[in-house]
Formats: structure tokens, sequence, C-alpha cells
């Protein structure tokens, strides 16, 4: 396989990033809902409207490795919470850490959801509160006096607000909206003027098909629109065997990456896991082995909502 310094590639990312942030005060890498490409079957990972939508607690791990075989390559680990915590009200935390290279993302956030039920629909309408972090690990031989890279590594700090709706409508049809970081304001001290953004968005629209008693098929599709980070469709597909206890699917990406790949799960009681693996048709696949994403949750309890959601789709 080809080689490729993964480190002159950040350099190059930051460049771009510094540049951007002398001429407009941009001082965001990407927007990290980006990241995950198995938003469809855990929704609350970018909508807070989705946490608690069913009553139980549950915990996962999602981990990604974008770009394997390459030393420094994107690595993202996040660790989230959601629950119905209350009547109709849910709660989400989640923790995420992300590393390319030299540069390091940190994120923290909670989020709260009431949800309104239905015979036929469940909708839950949340907020999100975010601390972000950005910065760099380190940068070589980087002139100290260099008031750029200097801001660079030590960071910039942001507090961002984000809204979203989930649905489902007889526990088939999965709807969403998301407004990421519609409020955002910097909280470091860094000396650069911050212009106006433009709002972002994210459309989900899922449907479960029953073929057979033990054969379901699920058509998924996420639109994103986010903050330095070109627009672009998920377009998934799986299907589900035995209640779910056996899953597979595809999934292709329009724009952005061009990702294509395939996922691999299992539903049993209280446990799932996912794994994804896709390529990319962009020039750098050739000089990487693909990338890998996992999800491991368990669910537990229950929440107090005054009647049973639908499960998530």
């Amino acid at each position: 396989m080809k080689t490729i310094n993964i480190y002159a590639l950040a350099v190059l990312f930051v460049s771009i990033v510094c540049f951007n942030t002398q001429m407009n005060g941009q001082g965001r890498y990407f927007d990290e809902r980006y990241i995950y490409t198995q938003a469809n079957l855990s929704p609350n990972l970018i909508n807070p409207g989705a946490v608690g939508a069913n009553m139980d607690h549950n915990i996962l791990v999602n981990y990604r490795n974008k770009w394997s075989g390459i030393d420094g390559a994107p690595r993202t680990i996040t660790m989230a919470y959601n629950g119905a915590v209350g009547n109709r009200l849910g709660l989400g935390v989640n923790i995420l850490s992300d590393k390319f290279g030299e540069l390091e993302t940190f994120k923290g956030g909670l989020s709260l959801s009431y949800t309104i039920q239905s015979t036929n629909n469940q909708v839950g309408f949340g907020i999100g509160a975010d601390y972000v972090k950005h910065g760099l690990a380190g940068f070589g031989n980087a002139n100290p006096v260099d008031i750029v890279i200097n801001n660079v590594l030590t960071g910039t700090e942001y507090f961002d607000a984000s809204f979203g709706l989930y649905g489902l409508y007889l526990n088939k049809l999965s709807y969403g909206v998301i407004l990421p970081s519609l409020i955002s304001a910097r909280i470091s001290d860094i000396d650069i003027d911050t212009p106006d953004r433009e709002i972002g968005f994210i459309l989900q629209l899922g449907y479960k098909l029953d073929l057979h008693p033990d054969i379901s098929m699920t058509p998924n599709i996420i639109m994103k629109k986010l903050n330095n980070v070109p627009t672009h469709v998920d377009l998934n597909l799986y299907f589900g065997f035995l209640q779910d206890k056996l899953m597979a699917g595809g999934n292709y990406t329009l724009g952005a990456d061009k990702r294509l790949g395939f996922m691999l799960g299992t539903k049993i009681d209280k446990f799932n896991f996912y794994y994804s693996y896709n390529t990319s048709s962009h020039v750098i696949q050739d000089y990487n082995d693909g990338s890998h994403e996992l999800t491991i949750g368990i669910s537990f309890g229950g929440g107090s909502k005054q009647t049973p959601a639908p499960a998530q789709q």
C-alpha cells in the first residue's frame, strides 16, 4: 500500500483553518455531527429531540477510526447516555474526543427533550447545550511569536445551543429536523472577529417495512448541511432478521467523502452492537484501508413516561 504523511495533511488542514481565521475569524474545524455514519441507528448522537425516545435508560460507546492504516489518522470516541427521567422528559449526556494528527477536538453536551404522544404518533422536541474546544497538541517548530499559530495551540472554546425534533409515526416512519449550533458563542479570550454564521440543518427520514414476520427492511436518509463540511446526503438501507436479532445493510454518501460501505449488527435483549466499514472514492483511499465504526449499547431500567414509546428506528 502507498504511504502518506498524515501530519502533512493535518498541517495543511490547519493552515487552511488559520487562513480562514485571519480572513474571517472562523475558528471552528468542523461540525462534530459529520463524523457519525450510524446516526440512523442511534439518532440521539445528533438529535436532541431523540433523547429519551423510549422508556429505557441507554448507555452507548461509539468509536470511529477513519482512514485506518495511516499513522495519525482521525480517531473519535463518543460516550453517551440518554433516557426518560420524568413525565414526558428525556435527558441526554454525551462526551466526544476526536484526534486527527495533532488536531484535537473535545465536546461535552447536555440535552433535554419533551415528548408528546398520541395513539399513532410520538414526537420529541429537544434542546442541546454543548461545550466545544478545538486546538492542537503541538505544532513542531512553529514560530513562538506567531499569533495565529499560538491561538490555535491554546485552543478555541465555544458554547453552542442546538434544537431538534424527532418523531415516530405508527412505529414505522421516523423523522427528524435538527438545527445544529443555532446559537454559537466563542467563550475563549482570543482577539479575532467572529462573523455571522450560516445556519445549518440536518433532516432525517426513515421507514420500516415488514417483509415477513421475521424480516424487515428500513431505508433511511439523512441530509446534512454543517459548518465547514460540504453538504452531503447519507443513504442507508438495512435489513432486520428475527426481530432485529441480526441486522445487515449498506450505506452510501452523496457529497463530502462519497462513502460506500456496509453495516452488521445485533440487538439481543438489552444489548446492541453495530459495526460499519466504508471506503471513499476520494484519492486518499489509495493510501488507507478504509474506515471502521463500532457502537456498543446497553439498556437498563425504565423511565417514567406515562405510556411506553415505540422503539427507535
